[in-house]
């Protein structure tokens, strides 16, 4: 059967051990930061009446309906709320009134037409399906900024259809934290914290990995790494792999993050939902109230997340945009809490995957195993649910799967 290392301890990591685990097999997962689950990360924060959780990466169920981690989640009796995250709706029009979101909505539509008309032909940026004097641009770029983490005219064609039409309209939550799933996922699992794998010898019968926590040998290694780590060579890889390396280059990982603001006396139920500016292609979305909590999750993406100089300017740029539509009075009514900064969070360094224009193949060419030892898995290796926890899980499965095979075929 042999022993198999699972490099990385985000979601397709955790998949992929669970699955060697719960199946027999000796199999050990290392991750060289000090937690597991990786971009899924849940984090308490206190507040004047009580703690809650949130999120500071992944946040929603998304395709809930057809989610490995809603069963998950169910089986450990964690609560999933399936309320609508109202990201179409701006509580009482505000900054954004009816007849406007109309307009978007029309400008939305063309947009789309355009580009799904332009399938068949060779692949091209999203940016080439809007004029740039359209009045509604800004708002469809930060649309993509919150959904590619990146702007239009860097994400493909190609790779963003095979997302959206494998995408389910339902986007549930968890009350715990998708962090709080991902890692409980783990518990059953040998993992080895602060254990940053730096080279992967396979040229001889057993793969030699060394870590600075010293070497470990293995018959099979599945490697969930975000691309970044792949793509600047912190893994050397002898003999080399270059067609990975170029694959992830052209898989970055985009920016999104976040904003926590407590909330004197919220007039809004639950689940309510801003624009800040409906206007402007660098405007945060503002989530209200998650679980009728006292809270404001304000959510930036792409170059908007990207041009934040620090959490303290992210803060205050989600403050401003909360007063401008609230009235000025609400300054003294938003407290920080705190705020997120993936791009420069070791060991992953941005939050999910685009393919750059021309590159979609990239994904398959990542996720292909190499001489039946070496597996790849990880949102950037889902061919549609790239960018997401459950895309991760279904790679990470995969190549357990892959791995069993393997081994049976040599028994």
């Amino acid at each position: 059967m042999g022993r198999t290392v699972v490099i990385g301890g985000g979601a397709a990591g955790i998949a992929a051990a669970r699955t060697l685990h719960d199946a027999g097999h000796d199999v050990a997962l290392v991750e060289a930061g000090n937690r597991l689950g990786g971009r899924a990360y849940s984090v308490p924060l206190t507040l004047a009446t009580g703690h809650v959780t949130v999120d500071f990466g992944c946040g929603w169920l998304h395709s809930a309906r057809r989610n490995p981690w809603v069963e998950i989640a169910e089986a450990a009796r964690l609560t999933i709320d399936r309320s609508s995250p109202n990201w179409g709706v701006q509580w009482r029009d505000l900054g954004f009134p009816a007849p406007e979101q109309r307009a978007f909505g029309d400008a939305w539509d063309r947009w789309e037409q355009a580009a799904r008309a332009a399938l068949d032909g060779p692949d091209q940026p999203l940016s080439a399906f809007i004029a740039p004097d359209d009045p509604w641009r800004a708002m469809i770029d930060a649309i993509s900024g919150y959904a590619n983490g990146a702007p239009l005219d860097a994400v493909s064609l190609h790779d963003w259809i095979a997302y959206e039409d494998a995408a389910g309209e339902e986007n549930w939550a968890v009350m715990e934290g998708y962090g709080t799933l991902v890692a409980g996922h783990a518990r059953p699992l040998a993992a080895h914290l602060n254990t940053a794998v730096t080279r992967i010898d396979h040229r001889g019968q057993a793969i030699r990995l060394d870590t600075d926590a010293g070497t470990r040998t293995a018959d099979r290694v599945i490697v969930t790494v975000p691309t970044p780590v792949l793509a600047t060579g912190e893994i050397v890889f002898d003999p080399p792999l270059p067609d990975k390396q170029d694959a992830a280059a052209n898989l970055p990982l985009g920016l999104a993050d976040k904003v926590f603001l407590a909330v004197d006396r919220p007039p809004w139920p639950a689940h309510q939902h801003l624009t800040g500016n409906p206007h402007a292609a660098c405007t945060a979305s503002h989530r209200l109230s998650p679980f009728g909590w006292p809270i404001v999750e304000s959510f930036f993406g792409g170059a908007c997340a990207a041009a934040m100089e620090s959490e303290a300017a992210a803060t205050a740029f989600a403050v401003d945009e909360l007063v401008a539509l609230l009235g000025s009075d609400w300054r003294t009514r938003l407290h920080p809490l705190a705020a997120t900064d993936w791009g420069h969070a070791a060991h992953i360094r941005g939050s999910y995957s685009h393919a750059r224009v021309g590159h979609a193949g990239a994904r398959r060419t990542l996720a292909e195993p190499v001489d039946d030892r070496l597996f790849f898995a990880g949102e950037a290796c889902s061919s549609h649910d790239f960018s997401t926890a459950h895309g991760a899980y279904a790679t990470g499965v995969a190549a357990a799967h892959a791995v069993m095979t393997a081994g049976r075929s040599l028994a």
